[in-house]
């Protein structure tokens, strides 16, 4: 196994150009499916705040006493799919109201009793608003229930197609790349062919002439999967400095790359790994036939 090992590391260095091609349409093609997964992961965080900020306003019974509003918090939350409330007084809402006029006096001759104590309740799921705000609805102490249905089912709906849509790409680029990281390692052996077939014909057995090609596609892989690992976080952070900045920052949701580094590095080396050995291990197969 030594000696096996030592030609396959041997010959990366003996055949340095078609090594280096193979590295390099191995990282192409691992920047090229990762940089579009970093955008729908991103498109999907955004979508994912937006479904978070989305609020259900919970009015209180203008006839309940004092005492008995804040236990209605309690029943709220205890409803199916509520992650969270938030109580607003009469007072907080008319200032809040007041807030958004210029000329305050318009209203000089009405007062926050015009307004009820509210709840402001946040979901889990926007796919499930409309049962939940039914099952509201229900709750002892709660007169009325607003919310934007029709916007809590266009986030779910912008979700879906965002996520399929880019399970399907994803999957298509990773045919796609296999395919040409598979072609150039063929292209790679085909140069070799004649060795093989020489050691094929004095004995040397389908193991000891495919171990050293494993070994070597292995290497290139994971080569090809860690340079593209360290391109891709130097794209992503030049992108996100220099051009997601400002106004877009506040409405597009950047996750950082240190959040994604582990799982984008064991991912882009496991690729470049699996493609390796597999891709050396189809190329050379024709060639045993000797």
């Amino acid at each position: 196994m030594g000696y096996l090992i030592k030609e396959g590391v041997k010959s990366i260095f003996t055949h340095g150009f078609m090594s280096f091609a193979t590295v390099t349409i191995i990282t192409a093609c691992l920047i090229i499916m990762g940089t579009f997964s970093l955008v729908a992961f991103n498109i999907d965080a955004t979508i994912q705040k937006f479904e978070d900020e989305n609020e259900i306003l919970a009015l209180v019974d203008e006839t309940l006493a004092e005492e008995d509003v804040a236990a209605i918090k309690a029943r709220l939350e205890a409803v199916s799919n509520v992650r969270e409330t938030r109580f607003i007084s009469r007072d907080e809402a008319w200032s809040g109201f007041l807030s958004d006029y210029e000329d305050e006096s318009l209203f000089s001759n009405l007062g926050a009793d015009v307004l009820r104590h509210r709840y402001v309740v946040y979901l889990y799921d926007l796919s499930l608003m409309t049962a939940t705000i039914d099952a509201l609805r229900e709750v002892n102490g709660v007169a009325e229930v607003k919310a934007h249905e029709e916007i809590g089912a266009g986030f779910v709906l912008l979700r879906n197609i965002v996520s399929i849509i880019s399970i399907i790409l994803i999957v298509i680029l990773l045919i796609v790349s296999v395919f040409i990281m598979s072609n150039t390692l063929k292209l790679a052996t085909y140069g070799r062919r004649e060795e093989i077939a020489i050691m094929k014909m004095v004995g040397a057995g389908n193991f000891f002439i495919r171990c050293p090609f494993v070994i070597e596609g292995l290497i290139l892989g994971v080569a090809g999967g860690l340079i593209a690992f360290f391109i891709q976080w130097g794209i992503y952070t030049v992108v996100v400095d220099r051009i997601v900045t400002g106004i877009v920052e506040t409405i597009i949701v950047i996750v950082p790359f240190a959040t994604l580094a582990l799982p984008i590095g064991l991912i882009f080396a496991g690729v470049g790994l699996v493609v390796g050995v597999f891709g050396s291990n189809i190329a050379i197969r024709n060639y045993l036939k000797v």
